[in-house]
């Protein structure tokens, strides 16, 4: 049910009358106003990139004549409950209204207790674990003082070069529509006003995830039917399950930047999507709009974005100093002005705040964070993350009767880098590492070098790694990227391992050993040379607090890994952008000279969408297709064909074989994972409605075409039993 219309209550529509017909222009301004602390002393960018605790040390001037004055409705960048108490108060007991101050902060995979950066919760498949994990994020945020966070991010990304795909679940839409709602549904819970939870804000509103060479804030082009198919069904998803706010994006879409974007803004997002909550800038975009070269100065940025459908300025000041003269002069309605104000009022109303301005106090704050409980679910959350890609002869699990096990690599013991991007609120004292995690779940010796430096420019010296090996049965070497090399403005050239690690992992290759590659990073890597010669690969992604454990439990059998990769990983990174949901051309590829492929590489990823090893193995048959009523109902049956009980997630796919417009090879349609035993069968069954085949047209209406649809079930996009079914006309009616 879309949970939109119950964010309008006719009780809080008469209060918030009641109030704007008391406020001045200038109040109304500024609750459409947002500010951060301004820092007076303190550290660098790299400094605080390279310790989030460094934040700790950093004097801020909050700027509370401001509150006085009216001139501002919310806060971002502070937190603690104490420091928002404070100025809280004077918000609500120093001002003519009284009208509570809204705090947010990016709260995008936990507060203190880090979970899996976002990509790597979604190669669990579980949207239902995305849930909890909000749910506590929340919990510990809204403990700190905090009404909303700015996430969940749930911009599709096909590009590995875009550093903000560690933020989002992947390059699939439909996928991404269910952690779009789940995660929403964490952060919101059932009721806005329930003090553990706090209001969630779908970002980044919208495409900015298909910024051209995957270069951050860099322009968007796109069909507008590929807008309505595959990167607004996530926000839609968000928008559906109850999303109070949305943040408009950084980049432009198809010559109009998107927090001026009235399209987007209001015919879509207000009108298709039937939203009522609220739309904040991103930070400074709405001054960005002159850089950009669609407005003159801030004053017509102000104007343009206001009139688009921004709500709320982050940061760039132009609503509350340039709105009062807009509307002086008869530029923008006072209508239009107070439709913003309603709407962020009515926010800070479904949050309880008018009733309830303090959340919490620094006793109850200091209480919730990293709760045994929280600590346990991170856990949990992080071995569900990670992804086996390849295991040659069974090296793992790993036997516990080594003797001697070499743990090398610069991501080894680098607690820091196991928190992710956006991990500020995070501590690296509360990580175990993954070299803290192998020494406590094993009586072999561990034997330790860092090997290199992450991205070291300097001649490696790799003695102490191949001393280290030359002792070990088994070497474990542990490689990737550092915390701030993904995230926002973090687009990388080059998608192999930086550095000398490549060099390091020849190195020990060369002495014979098992070759275990443990990979940490926020994007999916071109590492064709470790797909030919590792023993076992990985994926670790960037797991959070309790990253060594959790590799640990994977690494000697206490838990066998069932997750599956959410994003293609390229071979090379000039196949980029890549994914599995493409379109065929004219001439596919083949042998033949005059096809669409490479001269020097193949077509084909390195690992597809949705692929992913267990310790057991799996098999699929007896498939099934039906169509009756409306529906098509697609069945199989999955074995445990192996020894040891697995998780699988059996994947469905459908292919619109003909279409007024060209349609996707292949789209997932379905998912469910599954534990089985040993030896194991069940019966899988798929309810796909006729009505979700669609897409739209070259008129820009949604339509079902009657025709062939192929079906494919099984483990990854690239493999599993075909079927087909064909749609008449009066199926499509």
């Amino acid at each position: 049910m879309n949970k939109q219309a119950q964010l309008l209550r006719p009780e809080i529509e008469a209060k918030i009358d009641a109030l704007l017909s008391q406020m001045t222009l200038l109040e109304k301004a500024g609750q459409l106003t947002q500010l951060g602390p301004t820092m007076l002393e303190g550290v660098g960018v790299d400094s605080f990139l390279d310790d989030p605790e460094a934040m700790q040390k950093v004097k801020l001037d909050y700027h509370e004549d401001w509150i006085r004055e009216g001139v501002v409705g919310s806060y971002l960048g502070v937190q603690g409950a104490e420091k928002i108490n404070r100025l809280q108060k004077i918000a609500v007991e120093e001002t003519r209204l009284g009208i509570p101050l809204i705090f947010g902060l990016d709260v995008i995979h936990g507060y203190r207790t880090m979970f899996p950066i976002p990509l790597a919760e979604a190669c669990s498949w579980e949207p239902d674990l995305a849930r909890r994990t909000a749910e506590v994020a929340a919990r510990e945020a809204s403990a700190a003082g905090l009404h909303w966070t700015f996430a969940p991010m749930v911009d599709i990304a096909r590009d590995a070069r875009w550093g903000r795909i560690a933020e989002g679940a992947g390059e699939d839409t439909f996928l991404g529509s269910a952690f779009a709602a789940a995660r929403v549904q964490g952060f919101q819970g059932d009721d806005l006003a329930d003090p553990q939870h706090v209001a969630a804000c779908a970002k980044h509103y919208i495409a900015y995830g298909a910024a051209v060479a995957g270069r951050d804030y860099n322009t968007v082009e796109m069909a507008v039917q590929t807008l309505h198919d595959v990167y607004l069904p996530p926000f839609a998803s968000a928008a559906d399950a109850g999303a109070a706010t949305f943040m408009s994006a950084f980049n432009d879409l198809n010559g109009v930047p998107t927090s001026a974007n009235r399209y987007t803004l209001t015919d879509i997002l207000r009108g298709k999507l039937g939203f009522n909550g609220f739309v904040v800038s991103d930070w400074n975009s709405i001054g960005e709009l002159v850089p950009h070269g669609h407005a003159a100065d801030r004053k017509d940025a102000g104007k343009k974005a206001l009139l688009a459908g921004v709500d709320m300025d982050m940061v760039t000041e132009s609503y509350r100093h340039d709105i009062p003269e807009l509307v002086e002069a008869g530029v923008i309605p006072m209508s239009v002005v107070d439709e913003a104000v309603r709407r962020v009022l009515r926010v800070k109303f479904l949050l309880g705040l008018f009733d309830r301005p303090f959340r919490s106090d620094a006793e109850t704050e200091s209480a919730a964070l990293l709760r045994p409980a929280h600590l346990d679910l991170a856990r949990e959350a992080a071995r569900r993350s990670i992804v086996l890609l390849k295991n040659v002869g069974g090296l793992l699990p790993l036997k516990q009767a080594a003797r001697k096990i070499a743990v090398i690599g610069p991501l080894a013991d680098s607690p820091f880098d196991m928190l992710g991007s956006w991990s500020f609120t995070g501590s690296r004292r509360d990580v175990v590492s993954i070299l803290g995690g192998i020494q406590s779940a094993t009586e072999a010796e561990v034997l330790y070098a860092r090997g290199c430096d992450i991205d070291d420019k300097l001649p490696a010296d790799f003695a102490q790694a191949i001393e280290a090996a030359s002792q070990a049965e088994v070497v474990i070497v542990v490689v990737g990227e550092s915390a701030k090399m993904s995230g926002e403005a973090a687009s990388r050239m080059n998608l192999g391992l930086p550095g000398h690690q490549e060099d390091l992992l020849k190195a020990l290759k060369a002495m014979g050993k098992p070759l275990v590659v443990v990979l940490s990073n926020g994007r999916p890597l071109s590492i064709p040379w470790i797909a030919e010669n590792a023993d076992a690969i990985l994926e670790t992604w960037q797991l959070g607090v309790q990253a060594g454990p959790a590799v640990a439990d994977v690494l000697f059998g206490a838990y066998n890994p069932g997750g599956k990769l959410v994003t293609s990983f390229p071979y090379a990174v000039g196949q980029c952008p890549i994914y599995y949901n493409r379109t065929s051309t004219g001439r596919p590829a083949t042998e033949f000279w005059f096809t669409s492929k490479y001269i020097d590489g193949p077509v084909a990823p390195l690992y597809p969408f949705g692929f992913g090893l267990s310790y057991t193995t799996f098999e699929y048959a007896d498939l099934e297709v039906r169509k009756a009523a409306g529906r098509v109902t697609v069945s199989a049956t999955v074995k445990n064909t192996g020894a040891v009980a697995g998780e699988e997630v059996a994947q469905l796919y459908v292919g619109d074989v003909v279409g007024s417009r060209v349609r996707p090879i292949k789209e997932l349609k379905g998912f469910q994972k599954l534990l089985l035993a040993p030896g194991e069968s069940r019966k899988l069954t798929f309810e796909l409605k006729v009505a979700d085949l669609g897409f739209h047209n070259v008129d820009m209406q949604y339509v079902v075409e009657p025709g062939l649809f192929k079906v494919w079930v099984g483990t990854n996009s690239a493999e599993g039993l075909a079927g087909e079914f064909w749609l008449d006309e009066a199926d499509v009616q």
